[in-house]
């Protein structure tokens, strides 16, 4: 049986960006398989009294300084979006719509929703920004409005973000190997040494 890991993750996070980036490197050097979850991380927030680090302006810039580092480690582009915090809560519902509704197309609806916000610093609170983004990728804006819309999508993100919280997540990325918990986007170390 195939080993897995679990990314819980939310698009209005840099680090959860930087993980995406690096989880085809996990599974190649783990033979492990990522197992894509996403999560509303202002519901996790709410639920564990955390907020985000850019809250604290000293703590924010030297997180984003830091990012900065790992996004040379990586090899990876990294912009600094200026419409940053973004709401993400259709964003997610859209991941989650996705997943569970056209799975082939769930890593491509990531990966233009990453690039907008981290590398091309797209400003996603505006929805006609995400209509652009979303049919520059191939996908019918109007068809997954409606599909991020139905109730079955809400409640699926909703569980989802709740099943995170009593598992103890409180910040994103967090990984999971088996019932091992591995916050942030720093510890991809860890993990890996956990699948192997």
């Amino acid at each position: 049986m195939m080993k897995t890991f679990e990314y819980w993750f939310d698009f209005g996070s840099p680090a959860s960006y930087l993980a995406w980036t690096q989880i085809k490197a996990i599974e190649a050097a783990t033979g492990a398989r990522a197992v894509y979850r996403p999560m509303l991380l202002g519901g996790v927030f709410q639920a564990t009294g955390n907020q985000s680090p850019a809250t604290i302006p000293a703590k924010g810039q030297y997180t984003f300084t830091d990012f900065d580092r790992f996004a040379h480690r990586y090899g990876v582009p990294l912009s600094r979006n200026p419409h940053f915090p973004i709401n993400t809560l259709l964003l997610m519902r859209g991941a989650t719509g996705v997943q569970r509704q056209q799975p082939e197309r769930f890593m491509n609806y990531c990966e233009a929703i990453y690039r907008a916000i981290w590398v091309d610093a797209r400003n996603l609170n505006d929805a006609a920004e995400v209509g652009a983004v979303l049919a520059a990728a191939g996908f019918d804006p109007q068809q997954l409005l409606a599909l991020a819309g139905e109730p079955a999508t809400k409640q699926a993100l909703k569980d989802a973000t709740e099943e995170a919280v009593r598992r103890g997540v409180f910040g994103a990325p967090t990984f999971f190997v088996g019932e091992q918990m591995f916050w942030g986007q720093d510890r991809i170390d860890f993990v890996k040494e956990a699948l192997q």
